[in-house]
């Protein structure tokens, strides 16, 4: 769970870039896009193969 807690004279603006940046970093906006709806078998095995594609490509990068 992430939480930010305001400083004494700390603007709304700031923290809430603080707490936007603590949720990018924990990973939590696509893991609730990937549970947001069904994924049918297809769907997940294509998802599947281009993360797999995507991570051999990155591997072979120089």
């Amino acid at each position: 769970m992430t939480q930010v807690i305001l400083g004494e004279n700390e603007g709304i603006e700031s923290a809430l870039r603080r707490f936007k940046r603590q949720v990018s970093k924990a990973g939590i906006f696509p893991d609730m896009r990937k549970h947001r709806h069904f994924e049918t078998p297809i769907e997940k095995q294509k998802r599947k193969a281009l993360a797999k594609h995507k991570q051999r490509r990155k591997k072979f990068r120089y």
